[in-house]
Parts: C-alpha cells; sequence; structure tokens
C-alpha cells in the first residue's frame, strides 16, 4: 500500500510524539506522578494514535479501495467489499 510521502512524514511524526509520550508516562510512573497528570497524558497518546489511524484510513481510502473496486474482476471488486464491511465494522467500535 502506497503511502504518499508528506502523508509517511506526517505518520512518522505523530508516532515519534507518541513514542516520547509513552516514554514520560514511564517515567512518570516510576516518579510516582499524581494519576489525574498520568491520564491526562495517556489521553494524548489515545488521541495521537486515533489521528494517526485516521490518515492511515484516508490512505486506505484513497488507494487501495479505490484501484480494488475500479477493477475489471468483480472477484477483486467482491473482496474488497467483504474487506471494507470489516474494517468499518472494526473501527467503529
Amino acid at each position: 500500500m502506497p503511502i504518499p510521502e508528506e502523508r509517511r512524514e506526517d505518520i512518522h511524526k505523530r508516532l515519534n510524539y507518541i513514542q516520547g509520550t509513552i516514554n514520560g508516562i514511564h517515567k512518570m510512573v516510576d516518579e510516582q506522578r499524581q494519576c489525574v497528570d498520568i491520564l491526562t497524558q495517556l489521553s494524548s497518546v489515545y488521541e495521537g494514535t486515533r489521528k494517526v489511524s485516521s490518515l492511515m484510513m484516508r490512505n486506505y481510502l484513497e488507494n487501495c479501495v479505490t484501484r480494488d473496486l475500479r477493477s475489471e474482476d468483480p472477484e477483486t471488486v467482491e473482496r474488497m467489499y467483504d474487506e471494507i464491511m470489516k474494517v468499518f465494522h472494526k473501527y467503529s467500535k
């Protein structure tokens, strides 16, 4: 699945931020910091991963889905519809 360079850079930047935040959370736990402070950082990680997921979903729809739905092969199209339904079900929870 091709990921355009600009989007790949954005994803890497966000993942690096998430990784840094997680490292900070480890340190906060070791230092026995206030629970609310740790929860705030966990929320930041959660939102960061949601944004990365959104970027990947957009890439998936723009590239993989579009390509397969334009296919002349009915089996390829049918497989993609099945895959889309599984992805939507998984990420709509």
